[in-house]
């Protein structure tokens, strides 16, 4: 299941956190990192996947 939330999270990190933890800090903090940059975002979203389990 990790690797499709990893896919998910290349394509659209936010939504890959969001499969992860649900809408709490990391959440918005990833759509921020987004704004700010695609690839910050999906660094973070990897990191939370692979982090959180």
């Amino acid at each position: 299941m990790d690797i499709v939330r990893i896919l998910i999270a290349i394509i659209l990190p936010p939504l890959g956190v969001f499969l992860q933890v649900g809408i709490g800090l990391h959440f918005w903090l990833n759509i921020l990192l987004t704004l700010f940059g695609y690839v910050p975002g999906i660094i973070h979203a990897v990191y939370i996947i692979l982090k959180v389990d």
